[in-house]
């Protein structure tokens, strides 16, 4: 069977997207279930670290070797950092103030984040004005949702937000700092390399901050901590790297779009959250900020009508 491109999308590369935005809009179902009995900080250890032995059997099985050299270990354990260990904290204590739904639809905004840090660092990702266009549309709608009292009442809720919107950030200078630092290594062994940094770092702090894990847990509990490191993490990379060589970073990148409603979804279905009108309102907002920084949308519209 012929691959796809690195620019199309058939029908088998749609349903991994799908897949992929249902797994990923998981974590935050997951994390809302597991913060009843466990901190942010650790839930983050938990993800990270039950997802390595997970993927080093994938990348046993694939026969993709381990690198050797001290620079690659240090550029994972930076990456560990703005991949994992910073954003998944900031994201879980974040849910423990807004809902999971709420905070999927801020984490919307690492694709415009991307685009624009990747302008400001990338000598061959230029900050055209549609990426400044886009992320402007970006942080009209987070405005949106935060509303007005974010400027005169600065309470946990809002700090909550911000926080969700650092790990969008964090995530975008990840982006960056992979494809300089990383580029030349096999795509699987730099996923297992950057769980395994996140994992040495968020052992001491979470022994420091929470102490020692307890791991008297509530089935339930137990239950989305594996579902968030099997599925939403060690699934997900598989998903997420088998996407990219089929359909393109560009392609990918929707994924950004397709989350947010499965983890609504996910949170009115089994935890009885809602979703405000305001919610809505600025979903859509950062949904046009993407179609903008994206571009392709409005390609297509001029070939059509030419």
């Amino acid at each position: 069977m012929p691959r796809a491109s690195a620019t199309s999308m058939n029908f088998r590369t749609i349903c991994l997207l799908l897949l992929l935005a249902v797994v990923w809009g998981g974590s935050f179902f997951f994390a809302e279930i597991a913060l009843r009995e466990v901190p942010p900080l650790t839930i983050t250890l938990h993800r990270v670290l039950w997802a390595v032995p997970l993927l080093m059997v994938i990348v046993w099985v694939k026969g993709i070797r381990w690198p050797r050299s001290a620079r690659v270990w240090g550029a994972y354990l930076v990456m560990g950092a703005l991949n994992n260990a910073i954003p998944f904290s900031l994201i879980f204590w974040g849910q423990t103030q807004i809902e999971s739904g709420l905070a999927s639809i801020l984490n919307g905004t690492t694709a415009m984040f991307g685009a624009v840090v990747a302008g400001v660092l990338l000598v061959d990702e230029p900050l055209t004005a549609r990426k400044l266009i886009g992320a402007g549309l970006g942080l009209a709608g987070v405005a949106f949702i935060m509303g007005p009292s974010a400027l005169s009442d600065f309470n946990p809720g809002n700090l909550a937000q911000l926080a969700i919107l650092g790990a969008a950030l964090s995530y975008a200078f990840a982006s960056v700092w992979g494809k300089v630092a990383l580029s030349g290594q096999p795509p699987l062994m730099n996923a297992l390399g950057m769980l395994i940094g996140s994992t040495v770092l968020m052992i001491p702090i979470v022994i420091v901050i929470d102490g020692p894990p307890n791991l008297g847990l509530s089935a339930s509990v137990w239950g989305a901590l594996l579902g968030v490191a099997a599925l939403s993490t060690a699934l997900a990379y598989v998903l997420y790297f088998a996407i990219l060589a089929r359909a393109g970073a560009a392609n990918l990148m929707l994924v950004t779009l397709l989350i947010p409603p499965f983890a609504i979804g996910l949170g009115v279905l089994f935890l009885g959250e809602r979703m405000g009108p305001e919610a809505w309102i600025g979903f859509a907002i950062i949904a046009v900020g993407f179609a903008v920084t994206d571009g392709r949308l409005f390609a297509l519209r001029r070939r059509i009508r030419a």
